[in-house]
């Protein structure tokens, strides 16, 4: 039906999805506005066979990631589990007779009268025989909750309202405690220790974008923590392979980016020169770097009893990414033998004198095991000498662009 018709009482509005072993059928079933059968001509058909007639062939053995958003897809991509798909409505127009659509994927349909009372859709699916995994409802359950989790709408399932239709990212900071961000986490990511800190992203312009980002501890898992980063489009789960969508560093991160904005069936190439995925990159870069350079700013002690567990995240940004380096450059940190904590600048001012060679330049010594280099370290002190630690696999990079930089 039009936008802007219905001007009655909607009600609490809601999705049901139900399952019948037994007939081998999936339900999805709302009380919204319906339609008129007219309007099933007009919509469905309109939709469902707008070229579509090739659709299940073409796109059978494509990934989730290159079918999103196709034109119809919602509906027609049904007839790859089922073998017959009915839909029976009742408009809220005054007047109106309840109707059936009924087609078994080919560009034939058939439109009869049908028996429901109440306003809303059904949409049964007849499960074809090579899916009825689907009609188990542990895995029934574990679709819903991946790709229905936060939709704005309840969806419920086996008696139960299954989904948050409210989640942290689409509210405002203002109104949230920290222990509603951890306890968000905890149910983005059960039994996992809890994150140092977190950002909250909120822009409408000149493109839209909400999200929150954790930071987890890293240290020596940094291969372990990929792919943390789910994204959504308008409450929807579309996927939590992101590194076309954000930088290749950020994808240490944890969290939910939501925005419409990002192209969802376009080709990688085109995905990263889009002009909203660049806005989008430069903007949650310079958030992070905000976040840890406010941090350190204003919590010099805080951000130091965390950096153990940041710096990995921090260096491999410098490694990857110019302006990041830029930024970050003022509040990385080094550490010495003696267990101290230094800003590069502040390091250099701090072995200026004794370390300057006789051509002006600064001489740095650094050990990669204080351990099995303890005679070093000893003999370089014993000259006046202080000594970095560099024992993390990242820092032989970021050694090598400090001494370029």
């Amino acid at each position: 039906s039009s936008i802007g018709e219905f001007k009655g009482e909607l009600g609490e509005l809601k999705v049901k999805v139900s399952v019948d072993k037994e007939a081998k059928t999936i339900t999805v079933s709302d009380n919204g506005i319906g339609m008129t059968a007219e309007e099933i001509k007009k919509y469905i058909n309109q939709i469902a066979f707008s070229g579509a007639s090739e659709f299940v062939e073409k796109y059978k053995d494509k990934g989730e990631e290159q079918i999103i958003g196709m034109f119809g897809l919602g509906f027609y991509s049904a007839f790859m589990v089922a073998k017959k798909v009915e839909l029976i409505s009742l408009s809220y127009k005054e007047g109106s007779a309840p109707a059936r659509w009924a087609s078994e994927g080919t560009t034939e349909f058939e439109i009869t009268g049908a028996g429901k009372e109440t306003r809303g859709t059904d949409v049964i699916l007849h499960v074809a025989d090579d899916s009825e995994e689907f009609l188990e409802p542990n895995r029934l359950r574990g679709i819903l909750n991946k790709y229905a989790k936060f939709l704005p709408i309840d969806i419920e399932f086996e008696g139960e309202t299954i989904n948050n239709t409210k989640p942290l990212w689409t509210r405002q900071p203002s109104e949230l405690t920290d222990e509603d961000y951890l306890n968000f986490y905890r149910e983005l990511y059960p039994f996992t220790e809890d994150p140092l800190f977190w950002i909250h992203l909120n822009v409408d312009h000149p493109f839209a974008l909400t999200g929150i980002l954790y930071f987890p501890r890293l240290k020596d898992e940094m291969q372990l923590q990929r792919n943390k980063i789910q994204l959504y489009s308008k409450q929807v789960f579309i996927t939590d392979e992101v590194k076309d969508v954000v930088p290749e560093f950020l994808m240490l991160l944890h969290g939910v980016i939501d925005s419409p904005d990002i192209p969802l069936n376009v080709s990688r190439s085109f995905l990263q020169a889009d002009g909203n995925v660049k806005k989008i990159n430069a903007h949650i870069t310079k958030k992070v770097a905000d976040k840890l350079n406010g941090i350190f700013k204003n919590e010099r002690e805080s951000f130091e009893q965390k950096w153990a567990d940041i710096s990995v995240f921090v260096k491999y940004g410098m490694l990857m990414d110019d302006k990041f380096y830029d930024r970050a450059k003022d509040f990385a940190l080094v550490q010495n033998t003696d267990g101290k904590l230094f800003t590069i600048e502040e390091y250099k001012e701090h072995v200026k004198a004794q370390q300057t060679d006789k051509n002006e330049q600064l001489v740095l010594l650094y050990t990669t095991d204080k351990g099995k280099q303890d005679t070093f370290i000893g003999s370089a002190k014993a000259k006046g000498y202080d000594v970095l630690v560099f024992d993390h696999m990242i820092d032989p990079h970021f050694i090598g662009q400090l001494e370029q930089k």
